[in-house]
Protein backbone atom coordinates (compact mmCIF):
# COMPACT_ATOMS: atom_id res chain seq x y z
CA UNK A 1 0.00 0.00 0.00
CA UNK A 2 1.26 3.34 -1.38
CA UNK A 3 2.02 6.67 1.30
CA UNK A 4 -1.43 8.52 -0.51
CA UNK A 5 -3.75 5.39 0.43
CA UNK A 6 -2.76 4.66 3.61
CA UNK A 7 -3.03 8.71 4.41
CA UNK A 8 -6.63 8.66 2.73
CA UNK A 9 -7.50 5.74 4.94
CA UNK A 10 -6.17 7.26 8.29
CA UNK A 11 -9.49 10.00 8.44
CA UNK A 12 -11.59 7.67 8.20
CA UNK A 13 -10.38 4.96 10.20
CA UNK A 14 -9.38 7.31 13.27
CA UNK A 15 -13.22 8.74 13.02
CA UNK A 16 -14.24 4.85 13.21
CA UNK A 17 -12.06 4.48 16.35
CA UNK A 18 -13.36 7.75 18.07
CA UNK A 19 -17.16 6.62 17.34
CA UNK A 20 -16.20 3.10 18.90
CA UNK A 21 -14.33 4.26 22.02
CA UNK A 22 -17.87 6.90 22.66
CA UNK A 23 -20.23 4.29 22.32
CA UNK A 24 -17.93 2.31 24.40
CA UNK A 25 -17.69 4.57 27.34
CA UNK A 26 -21.41 4.71 27.04
CA UNK A 27 -21.95 1.24 27.93
CA UNK A 28 -19.54 1.49 30.49
CA UNK A 29 -21.36 1.54 33.95
CA UNK A 30 -19.91 4.69 35.11
CA UNK A 31 -21.37 6.42 31.80
CA UNK A 32 -24.66 6.03 32.56
CA UNK A 33 -26.85 8.45 34.29
CA UNK A 34 -27.25 8.78 37.97
CA UNK A 35 -30.98 7.98 37.52
CA UNK A 36 -34.80 9.30 37.83
CA UNK A 37 -34.97 12.30 35.17
CA UNK A 38 -31.27 12.29 34.11
CA UNK A 39 -31.26 8.66 33.32
CA UNK A 40 -34.71 9.07 31.48
CA UNK A 41 -33.78 12.27 29.25
CA UNK A 42 -30.56 10.57 27.83
CA UNK A 43 -32.22 7.83 26.65
CA UNK A 44 -34.54 9.77 25.04
CA UNK A 45 -31.82 11.76 23.50
CA UNK A 46 -31.03 8.61 21.48
CA UNK A 47 -34.54 7.54 21.12
CA UNK A 48 -38.32 7.64 21.33
CA UNK A 49 -39.23 5.67 24.16
CA UNK A 50 -37.74 5.59 27.70
CA UNK A 51 -39.03 2.60 30.18
CA UNK A 52 -38.07 3.30 33.83
CA UNK A 53 -37.25 -0.52 35.12
CA UNK A 54 -39.49 -0.26 37.73
CA UNK A 55 -42.21 0.27 35.35
CA UNK A 56 -41.40 -2.44 33.04
CA UNK A 57 -45.16 -4.51 33.58
CA UNK A 58 -46.64 -1.30 32.79
CA UNK A 59 -44.61 -1.50 28.92
CA UNK A 60 -42.88 -4.65 27.51
CA UNK A 61 -39.52 -4.57 26.41
CA UNK A 62 -41.09 -5.72 22.68
CA UNK A 63 -44.10 -3.48 23.19
CA UNK A 64 -41.62 -0.12 24.14
CA UNK A 65 -39.58 -1.27 20.97
CA UNK A 66 -42.74 -1.54 18.38
CA UNK A 67 -43.82 1.61 19.33
CA UNK A 68 -40.29 3.54 19.03
CA UNK A 69 -40.24 1.82 15.78
CA UNK A 70 -43.83 3.35 15.05
CA UNK A 71 -42.71 7.10 15.79
CA UNK A 72 -39.12 6.76 13.71
CA UNK A 73 -41.18 5.44 10.99
CA UNK A 74 -43.16 8.27 11.08
CA UNK A 75 -40.27 10.51 11.03
CA UNK A 76 -41.80 13.06 14.22
CA UNK A 77 -40.29 14.16 17.36
CA UNK A 78 -42.30 12.59 19.57
CA UNK A 79 -41.62 11.48 23.07
CA UNK A 80 -42.49 8.48 25.28
CA UNK A 81 -41.82 7.59 29.04
CA UNK A 82 -43.00 5.31 31.30
CA UNK A 83 -42.38 6.01 35.04
CA UNK A 84 -42.97 4.59 38.56
CA UNK A 85 -44.51 6.78 41.19
CA UNK A 86 -41.17 8.02 42.71
CA UNK A 87 -39.46 10.73 44.53
CA UNK A 88 -37.42 11.67 41.78
CA UNK A 89 -40.58 12.33 39.59
CA UNK A 90 -42.44 15.25 40.95
CA UNK A 91 -45.86 15.02 39.30
CA UNK A 92 -46.44 18.88 39.10
CA UNK A 93 -43.30 19.94 37.44
CA UNK A 94 -42.60 16.39 35.14
CA UNK A 95 -43.31 17.18 32.24
CA UNK A 96 -41.83 19.87 32.06
CA UNK A 97 -38.68 19.21 34.04
CA UNK A 98 -38.14 16.07 31.17
CA UNK A 99 -38.98 18.78 28.21
CA UNK A 100 -35.54 20.88 30.08
CA UNK A 101 -33.05 17.77 30.11
CA UNK A 102 -33.84 16.52 26.80
CA UNK A 103 -34.22 19.85 25.31
CA UNK A 104 -35.40 18.99 22.13
CA UNK A 105 -38.81 20.42 20.79
CA UNK A 106 -41.13 17.95 20.23
CA UNK A 107 -44.39 16.12 21.90
CA UNK A 108 -43.77 14.86 25.20
CA UNK A 109 -46.07 11.76 26.66
CA UNK A 110 -45.70 10.26 30.25
CA UNK A 111 -46.82 7.42 31.54
CA UNK A 112 -46.20 8.06 35.81
CA UNK A 113 -47.89 5.57 37.75
CA UNK A 114 -51.36 4.68 36.85
CA UNK A 115 -51.53 8.33 35.56
CA UNK A 116 -51.01 9.97 31.86
CA UNK A 117 -50.61 13.39 30.26
CA UNK A 118 -48.71 15.08 27.65
CA UNK A 119 -47.08 18.42 26.48
CA UNK A 120 -45.98 19.71 23.32
CA UNK A 121 -44.08 23.09 21.98
CA UNK A 122 -46.77 25.11 20.13
CA UNK A 123 -44.40 25.27 17.16
CA UNK A 124 -45.00 21.34 16.57
CA UNK A 125 -48.88 20.79 18.45
CA UNK A 126 -51.01 23.84 19.48
CA UNK A 127 -51.98 23.36 23.13
CA UNK A 128 -55.89 22.63 22.80
CA UNK A 129 -54.58 19.73 20.19
CA UNK A 130 -52.67 17.91 23.04
CA UNK A 131 -55.55 18.98 25.32
CA UNK A 132 -57.97 17.00 23.26
CA UNK A 133 -55.51 13.98 22.18
CA UNK A 134 -54.73 13.50 26.14
CA UNK A 135 -58.19 13.82 26.82
CA UNK A 136 -59.55 11.13 24.11
CA UNK A 137 -57.14 8.67 24.78
CA UNK A 138 -57.99 9.20 28.86
CA UNK A 139 -61.30 8.69 28.23
CA UNK A 140 -61.10 5.28 26.68
CA UNK A 141 -60.93 2.00 28.54
CA UNK A 142 -57.56 1.24 27.14
CA UNK A 143 -54.01 -0.51 28.65
CA UNK A 144 -51.16 1.61 29.12
CA UNK A 145 -49.81 -0.23 25.80
CA UNK A 146 -52.86 0.80 23.97
CA UNK A 147 -53.52 4.07 25.48
CA UNK A 148 -49.56 5.32 24.25
CA UNK A 149 -49.88 3.49 20.64
CA UNK A 150 -53.61 5.57 20.20
CA UNK A 151 -51.77 8.35 21.60
CA UNK A 152 -48.80 8.38 19.10
CA UNK A 153 -50.96 7.11 15.96
CA UNK A 154 -52.34 10.48 16.24
CA UNK A 155 -50.09 12.55 17.56
CA UNK A 156 -48.09 11.58 14.34
CA UNK A 157 -50.55 12.67 12.12
CA UNK A 158 -50.60 16.13 13.61
CA UNK A 159 -47.01 17.30 15.06
CA UNK A 160 -44.80 19.05 13.06
CA UNK A 161 -41.17 18.57 12.49
CA UNK A 162 -38.76 15.80 12.02
CA UNK A 163 -37.25 13.45 14.29
CA UNK A 164 -34.35 14.75 15.95
CA UNK A 165 -31.15 13.90 14.61
CA UNK A 166 -29.32 12.02 17.94
CA UNK A 167 -32.07 9.23 17.21
CA UNK A 168 -29.93 6.30 15.87
CA UNK A 169 -31.78 3.12 14.74
CA UNK A 170 -31.43 1.43 18.35
CA UNK A 171 -35.15 2.23 19.66
CA UNK A 172 -35.28 3.58 22.80
CA UNK A 173 -36.30 1.52 25.07
CA UNK A 174 -33.17 -0.93 25.67
CA UNK A 175 -29.29 -0.39 26.13
CA UNK A 176 -26.91 -1.55 23.46
CA UNK A 177 -25.60 -4.86 22.21
CA UNK A 178 -21.89 -5.22 20.90
CA UNK A 179 -23.19 -5.28 17.56
CA UNK A 180 -25.35 -2.18 17.82
CA UNK A 181 -22.33 -0.40 19.40
CA UNK A 182 -20.39 -1.27 16.06
CA UNK A 183 -23.31 -0.16 13.97
CA UNK A 184 -23.53 2.88 15.29
CA UNK A 185 -20.05 3.57 14.67
CA UNK A 186 -20.26 2.49 11.45
CA UNK A 187 -23.03 5.05 10.86
CA UNK A 188 -21.31 8.06 12.56
CA UNK A 189 -18.73 7.54 10.13
CA UNK A 190 -20.95 6.81 7.10
CA UNK A 191 -24.21 8.57 7.23
CA UNK A 192 -22.69 11.79 9.48
CA UNK A 193 -21.95 13.56 6.23
CA UNK A 194 -25.71 12.47 4.74
CA UNK A 195 -27.53 13.22 7.91
CA UNK A 196 -25.51 16.74 8.18
CA UNK A 197 -26.03 17.44 4.53
CA UNK A 198 -30.03 16.95 5.11
CA UNK A 199 -30.35 19.35 7.77
CA UNK A 200 -28.38 22.30 6.12
CA UNK A 201 -30.80 21.61 2.88
CA UNK A 202 -34.00 22.01 4.84
CA UNK A 203 -32.14 24.90 7.27
CA UNK A 204 -31.34 26.41 3.91
CA UNK A 205 -34.45 25.74 2.26
CA UNK A 206 -36.41 27.15 5.17
CA UNK A 207 -34.20 30.40 4.93
CA UNK A 208 -35.10 30.68 1.62
CA UNK A 209 -38.76 30.56 2.35
CA UNK A 210 -38.48 33.10 5.07
CA UNK A 211 -36.53 35.63 3.15
CA UNK A 212 -39.62 35.16 0.28
CA UNK A 213 -42.39 35.78 2.67
CA UNK A 214 -40.27 39.16 4.25
CA UNK A 215 -40.26 40.25 1.11
CA UNK A 216 -43.47 40.08 0.45
CA UNK A 217 -44.48 41.59 3.53
CA UNK A 218 -41.91 44.23 2.93
CA UNK A 219 -43.82 45.54 0.23
CA UNK A 220 -47.23 46.45 2.29
CA UNK A 221 -45.85 47.46 5.32
CA UNK A 222 -43.55 50.01 4.28
CA UNK A 223 -46.76 51.20 2.26
CA UNK A 224 -48.96 51.05 5.78
CA UNK A 225 -45.61 53.34 7.30
CA UNK A 226 -46.10 55.78 4.21
CA UNK A 227 -49.40 56.15 4.69
CA UNK A 228 -48.68 56.87 8.65
CA UNK A 229 -46.13 59.43 7.62
CA UNK A 230 -48.81 61.22 5.39
CA UNK A 231 -51.24 61.07 8.01
CA UNK A 232 -48.73 62.81 10.30
CA UNK A 233 -48.47 65.19 7.89
CA UNK A 234 -52.01 66.18 7.22
CA UNK A 235 -52.31 66.40 10.56
CA UNK A 236 -50.36 69.63 10.51
CA UNK A 237 -49.61 69.83 14.13
CA UNK A 238 -47.16 72.13 15.99
CA UNK A 239 -46.17 71.17 19.52
CA UNK A 240 -45.72 75.09 20.12
CA UNK A 241 -49.48 76.47 18.35
CA UNK A 242 -51.89 78.65 20.19
CA UNK A 243 -54.36 76.34 22.21
CA UNK A 244 -51.73 73.58 22.52
CA UNK A 245 -51.61 71.30 25.78
CA UNK A 246 -48.83 69.19 27.36
CA UNK A 247 -51.64 66.14 26.51
CA UNK A 248 -51.82 67.26 22.60
CA UNK A 249 -47.80 67.32 23.09
CA UNK A 250 -47.50 63.97 24.55
CA UNK A 251 -50.27 62.90 21.94
CA UNK A 252 -47.91 63.57 19.23
CA UNK A 253 -44.57 62.48 20.34
CA UNK A 254 -45.82 59.41 21.06
CA UNK A 255 -47.63 59.07 17.56
CA UNK A 256 -43.77 60.14 16.23
CA UNK A 257 -42.09 57.85 18.25
CA UNK A 258 -44.48 54.63 16.46
CA UNK A 259 -43.53 56.31 12.90
CA UNK A 260 -39.74 55.97 14.21
CA UNK A 261 -40.11 52.17 16.04
CA UNK A 262 -42.07 51.12 12.84
CA UNK A 263 -39.43 52.18 10.40
CA UNK A 264 -36.38 51.26 12.57
CA UNK A 265 -38.24 47.73 13.29
CA UNK A 266 -38.99 47.01 9.91
CA UNK A 267 -35.40 48.33 8.41
CA UNK A 268 -33.94 45.26 10.49
CA UNK A 269 -36.69 42.69 9.90
CA UNK A 270 -34.85 39.42 9.29
CA UNK A 271 -38.25 36.80 10.01
CA UNK A 272 -41.71 37.51 9.07
CA UNK A 273 -42.73 37.20 12.95
CA UNK A 274 -40.68 40.75 13.20
CA UNK A 275 -43.58 42.45 11.33
CA UNK A 276 -45.85 41.86 13.69
CA UNK A 277 -43.77 44.77 16.27
CA UNK A 278 -43.91 46.93 13.11
CA UNK A 279 -47.96 46.80 12.56
CA UNK A 280 -48.19 47.24 16.74
CA UNK A 281 -46.42 50.09 16.69
CA UNK A 282 -48.35 51.52 13.26
CA UNK A 283 -51.79 50.81 15.31
CA UNK A 284 -50.87 52.57 18.25
CA UNK A 285 -49.38 55.66 16.57
CA UNK A 286 -52.73 55.79 14.84
CA UNK A 287 -54.92 55.71 17.95
CA UNK A 288 -52.51 58.56 19.08
CA UNK A 289 -53.39 60.43 16.14
CA UNK A 290 -56.88 59.93 16.65
CA UNK A 291 -56.54 60.99 20.01
CA UNK A 292 -54.77 64.31 19.05
CA UNK A 293 -57.41 64.98 16.48
CA UNK A 294 -60.26 64.74 19.18
CA UNK A 295 -58.18 67.09 21.68
CA UNK A 296 -58.05 70.07 19.23
CA UNK A 297 -61.12 69.52 17.72
CA UNK A 298 -63.16 69.28 21.41
CA UNK A 299 -64.49 66.34 20.47
CA UNK A 300 -64.89 63.35 23.01
CA UNK A 301 -61.50 61.32 23.08
CA UNK A 302 -62.33 57.51 21.12
CA UNK A 303 -62.52 54.56 22.95
CA UNK A 304 -59.17 52.17 22.00
CA UNK A 305 -60.76 50.01 19.72
CA UNK A 306 -58.96 47.52 17.23
CA UNK A 307 -58.33 49.47 13.88
CA UNK A 308 -60.65 49.02 10.59
CA UNK A 309 -60.47 45.42 10.00
CA UNK A 310 -61.12 46.05 6.13
CA UNK A 311 -58.32 48.65 6.06
CA UNK A 312 -56.28 49.33 9.64
CA UNK A 313 -54.75 51.96 7.58
CA UNK A 314 -58.53 53.41 8.19
CA UNK A 315 -57.64 53.76 11.57
CA UNK A 316 -59.29 53.04 14.83
CA UNK A 317 -62.89 51.50 14.24
CA UNK A 318 -65.88 53.36 15.52
CA UNK A 319 -68.26 50.32 15.84
CA UNK A 320 -69.07 46.74 15.31
CA UNK A 321 -70.87 45.53 12.11
CA UNK A 322 -71.98 42.34 10.88
CA UNK A 323 -70.50 40.91 7.72
CA UNK A 324 -69.00 38.11 5.65
CA UNK A 325 -66.65 37.04 3.23
CA UNK A 326 -67.64 35.29 -0.34
CA UNK A 327 -68.87 32.06 0.97
CA UNK A 328 -68.34 32.06 4.24
CA UNK A 329 -70.22 33.00 7.27
CA UNK A 330 -71.05 35.88 8.92
CA UNK A 331 -69.40 37.30 11.93
CA UNK A 332 -69.15 40.63 13.61
CA UNK A 333 -65.71 42.91 12.60
CA UNK A 334 -64.68 46.07 14.11
CA UNK A 335 -64.99 48.89 11.00
CA UNK A 336 -64.14 52.73 10.82
CA UNK A 337 -67.60 55.00 10.06
CA UNK A 338 -66.79 55.16 6.37
CA UNK A 339 -66.94 51.15 6.11
CA UNK A 340 -69.78 51.06 8.08
CA UNK A 341 -71.61 53.26 5.99
CA UNK A 342 -70.78 51.52 2.71
CA UNK A 343 -72.44 48.75 4.29
CA UNK A 344 -74.96 50.20 5.81
CA UNK A 345 -76.14 51.02 1.73
CA UNK A 346 -75.34 47.70 0.60
CA UNK A 347 -71.88 48.46 -0.69
CA UNK A 348 -68.39 46.35 -0.80
CA UNK A 349 -66.26 48.16 2.01
CA UNK A 350 -62.76 49.21 0.87
CA UNK A 351 -60.48 46.47 2.00
CA UNK A 352 -57.14 46.31 1.76
CA UNK A 353 -55.26 44.49 -0.75
CA UNK A 354 -52.14 42.89 -1.31
CA UNK A 355 -50.43 40.86 -3.85
CA UNK A 356 -50.91 37.48 -4.76
CA UNK A 357 -50.42 34.88 -6.98
CA UNK A 358 -53.95 35.19 -8.62
CA UNK A 359 -53.61 39.29 -8.42
CA UNK A 360 -54.40 41.87 -6.30
CA UNK A 361 -56.42 40.53 -3.48
CA UNK A 362 -58.25 40.90 0.53
CA UNK A 363 -55.64 40.24 3.28
CA UNK A 364 -57.67 37.39 4.34
CA UNK A 365 -57.66 35.93 1.29
CA UNK A 366 -54.13 36.00 0.72
CA UNK A 367 -51.56 33.44 2.11
CA UNK A 368 -49.74 32.87 5.58
CA UNK A 369 -46.94 35.08 4.99
CA UNK A 370 -49.50 37.98 5.96
CA UNK A 371 -50.39 36.99 9.13
CA UNK A 372 -47.79 38.65 11.27
CA UNK A 373 -49.07 41.75 9.46
CA UNK A 374 -52.68 41.39 10.45
CA UNK A 375 -51.51 39.76 14.12
CA UNK A 376 -49.64 43.48 14.73
CA UNK A 377 -52.55 45.33 13.84
CA UNK A 378 -55.40 43.02 15.51
CA UNK A 379 -53.38 40.74 18.22
CA UNK A 380 -53.45 37.23 18.42
CA UNK A 381 -56.44 36.75 20.53
CA UNK A 382 -58.95 38.54 18.37
CA UNK A 383 -57.75 37.54 15.14
CA UNK A 384 -58.64 34.09 14.45
CA UNK A 385 -62.31 34.71 15.37
CA UNK A 386 -62.18 37.38 12.76
CA UNK A 387 -60.43 35.49 9.58
CA UNK A 388 -62.41 32.35 10.45
CA UNK A 389 -63.58 30.68 7.10
CA UNK A 390 -61.14 32.73 5.34
CA UNK A 391 -57.94 31.21 3.60
CA UNK A 392 -55.74 32.83 6.33
CA UNK A 393 -58.10 31.95 8.59
CA UNK A 394 -57.96 29.09 7.78
CA UNK A 395 -54.34 28.68 7.77
CA UNK A 396 -54.23 29.80 11.13
CA UNK A 397 -56.66 27.30 12.39
CA UNK A 398 -55.44 24.32 10.53
CA UNK A 399 -51.61 24.91 11.33
CA UNK A 400 -49.92 23.86 14.96
CA UNK A 401 -46.62 26.31 13.62
CA UNK A 402 -48.77 28.18 12.00
CA UNK A 403 -47.62 31.23 14.50
CA UNK A 404 -44.43 30.35 14.77
CA UNK A 405 -43.54 30.05 11.15
CA UNK A 406 -45.58 33.45 10.51
CA UNK A 407 -45.49 35.33 13.54
CA UNK A 408 -47.27 33.69 16.58
CA UNK A 409 -46.39 31.07 19.02
CA UNK A 410 -42.32 31.12 18.26
CA UNK A 411 -39.65 28.13 19.54
CA UNK A 412 -37.37 25.43 17.81
CA UNK A 413 -38.76 23.66 15.28
CA UNK A 414 -39.92 20.14 16.04
CA UNK A 415 -37.26 17.73 16.58
CA UNK A 416 -34.34 20.52 16.74
CA UNK A 417 -32.11 21.33 20.04
CA UNK A 418 -33.46 24.48 21.75
CA UNK A 419 -32.56 23.56 25.40
CA UNK A 420 -34.37 25.14 28.08
CA UNK A 421 -35.72 27.95 25.93
CA UNK A 422 -39.33 27.01 25.72
CA UNK A 423 -42.40 27.87 27.56
CA UNK A 424 -42.79 25.98 30.63
CA UNK A 425 -46.56 26.40 30.51
CA UNK A 426 -46.43 24.11 27.74
CA UNK A 427 -46.10 21.72 30.01
CA UNK A 428 -47.70 22.16 33.01
CA UNK A 429 -50.11 20.44 34.95
CA UNK A 430 -49.28 17.01 37.32
CA UNK A 431 -50.69 13.51 37.44
CA UNK A 432 -54.66 12.78 39.73
CA UNK A 433 -55.09 9.12 40.88
CA UNK A 434 -56.43 6.88 38.58
CA UNK A 435 -54.80 9.03 35.80
CA UNK A 436 -57.62 11.73 35.43
CA UNK A 437 -56.65 15.37 35.04
CA UNK A 438 -57.27 17.35 38.34
CA UNK A 439 -59.99 19.54 37.54
CA UNK A 440 -60.55 18.26 34.02
CA UNK A 441 -58.26 20.84 32.85
CA UNK A 442 -54.96 20.67 30.85
CA UNK A 443 -52.15 22.66 30.22
CA UNK A 444 -50.91 25.83 31.79
CA UNK A 445 -51.53 25.57 35.60
CA UNK A 446 -55.02 24.58 34.58
CA UNK A 447 -54.81 20.74 34.50
CA UNK A 448 -52.56 18.12 35.19
CA UNK A 449 -52.09 13.89 35.19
Amino acid sequence: MDTATRRALIGPVLLLVAALVAVAALLAPGARAAGGLDEAAAALKKGPVYVDPRAADQLSAGQADALAKKIKDADKPIFVAVLPKAAEYQPGTLLADLRTKVGVSGVYAVELGDGFNAGADPRVMSRDSVRNLVGSVKRSDYTVAERLNSFVDTAEQSARGHAPSSWGDTGGAGGFDAGTAIGLGVLVVVGGGGAYAIARRNRRRRAEEERAALEDLRVVVDEDITAFGEALDRLDFHPGEPGADDAMRADYSHALDAYETAKSTMAAAEHPGDVQAVTRALEDGRFSLATLAARRTGKPLPERRPPCFFDPRHGPSVVDAAWAPAGGAERTVPVCAADKSRLDDGREPLARTVRTERGDRPYWEAGPAYGPWAGGYFGGGLLPGLLVGTLLGNVMMSSPAYGADFGGPGGAEGGDYSGSDFSSDDFGGGFGDGGGFDGGGGFGGDGGF
